[in-house]
């Protein structure tokens, strides 16, 4: 008789210090320190295992180090919103939340689900990543430290503020130059950057942002990538009710420089603003048409980037 292969699947909750881990069926745990021999531990332990797939929450980046240590491993990891193991515990009744017990809902969550596994950033796109995320964060300060600059009365705190939004300008500027030379620097995102950039409407804080957040861009079809990004129509119907079309989920930053990418492209863009007329003259609201301009651009960076083709008006109004 063959013999029977059981398939295990493994729930790893992440912590700052420490990490938990549940095997599944057979309820084993590991509990260690969030350091190299902690990770060591896990690691020589599943690949004893050999699991059919290992399931992390995204953490805010505490998860990198060991996802990746885990993948070089060439052991199956898939990184999870944690929004999807919450949904999932509250569907399958599980109320309580400790560290032990989130390992075994995302042990379960894995059997259940199987999530994709993607590929993970290497560290160079980690390194560009991190670099756009601060620039969106300074941008933010910029922003609350010039409303605050509005309302100001005194003398002193208007020139505090003046010097500290100087200040903001500065840095703003060094990492626009320093993601600059980081893409300038590799053959490859040079070559990604410079396709990017030749569409109508994109500039280079989305060619960056694109390149840092969506590394999948010309991996996934068009489908895949306007889900992985949040702009693929969601149904809403039920028996004979058809309700209306709406997007939710994917990655918000990525859509947000899309968006103004976009708002740009039904200006100057020939492809994109004859679309949006078709979609405006057949009646469609504004945020369909605006939300189907985003989809098409998208749609259009992939393909560029996929078949490495440059921007040619022919081949995006196809």
């Amino acid at each position: 008789m063959s013999e029977i292969v059981v398939e295990k699947f493994v729930g790893i909750d992440v912590s700052r210090n420490t990490l938990d881990v549940c095997i599944d069926p057979d309820h084993e745990t590991l509990h260690v320190a969030y350091d190299d021999a902690g990770i060591e531990v896990i690691s020589q332990r599943l690949l004893a295992v050999a699991p059919t797939l290992i399931v992390l929450e995204a953490t805010g980046g505490l998860e990198v180090r060991l996802a990746s240590e885990l993948a070089a491993r060439k052991l199956t990891v898939a990184v999870i919103n944690p929004r999807q193991a919450r949904d999932f515990a509250k569907a399958t009744g599980q109320l309580a939340k400790t560290d032990q017990v989130d390992a075994a809902l995302l042990a379960r969550f894995a059997r259940a689900i199987r999530p994709q596994a993607r590929p993970l950033k290497d560290a160079a796109t980690r390194a560009l990543d991190e670099a756009v995320g601060r620039r969106r964060q300074l941008i933010a300060m910029r922003v609350q430290e010039t409303l605050r600059l509005g309302t100001a009365a005194s003398k002193p705190l208007q020139q505090s503020l003046k010097k500290h939004i100087a200040w903001l300008n500065k840095r703003i500027d060094e990492i626009d130059a320093d993601l600059s030379g980081q893409l300038r620097a590799s053959d490859v995102w040079r070559a990604k950057d410079d396709l990017l950039r030749g569409i109508p409407g994109v500039g280079a804080v989305t060619s960056q942002t694109l390149l840092a957040r969506c590394p999948e861009l010309g991996m996934l079809n068009r489908r895949e990538i306007a889900a992985l990004t949040g702009v693929a129509p969601l149904a809403n119907d039920s028996g004979k009710h058809r309700g209306k079309r709406f997007v939710w989920g994917g990655r918000a930053d990525v859509r947000a420089v899309l968006y103004m990418a976009t708002m740009t492209a039904i200006r100057f863009n020939p492809a994109i603003r004859i679309f949006a007329n078709r979609l405006k003259a057949a009646g469609k609201p504004a945020k369909v048409v605006i939300v189907a301009c985003m989809r098409k651009l998208l749609t259009i960076m992939n393909a560029m980037i996929k078949n490495n083709t440059p921007w040619e008006i022919k081949n995006a109004c196809a």
